[in-house]
């Protein structure tokens, strides 16, 4: 079981729109607050955004080496469905629009968004 994930962001007051949103809508809920940084819970995961001093460059680039991208299990289709309709709302850019709800294969319903600093979420749909 992962502990938690902590994601460096260049602007947190910027990154907390999206992530706040998705993570609420996700069912996560706040769990820790201090001047650089956010976090909230899933069960006993937790996932941090901070914005640290010590960051080298000004956005996360998904195709380079490292992370590409957290998928999260999002509910039946029709949840997948109203959040990708909500998320360009909250600062979510859609990835692979044109294969949408299948981009993952034929087998996969999901959705794929990126914020604006390059951090990539995949929603998928419980079938």
């Amino acid at each position: 079981m992962i502990h938690h994930i902590e994601l460096w962001v260049p602007d947190l007051p910027g990154a907390l729109r999206p992530w706040g949103w998705l993570l609420d809508a996700l069912g996560w809920t706040p769990f820790q607050e201090w001047p650089a940084g956010r976090s909230w819970k899933h069960d006993r995961l937790y996932l941090v955004l901070e914005q640290s001093p010590a960051l080298s460059g000004p956005a996360h680039d998904r195709l380079a080496p490292g992370l590409n991208h957290l998928a999260f299990h999002a509910g039946p289709p029709a949840a997948v469905d109203r959040l990708a309709a909500a998320a360009p709302e909250h600062g979510w850019s859609p990835l692979f629009a044109d294969r949408y709800p299948h981009a993952g294969g034929p087998d996969c319903y999901a959705a794929y968004f990126t914020d604006a600093w390059g951090y990539e979420v995949e929603l998928v749909a419980e079938t």
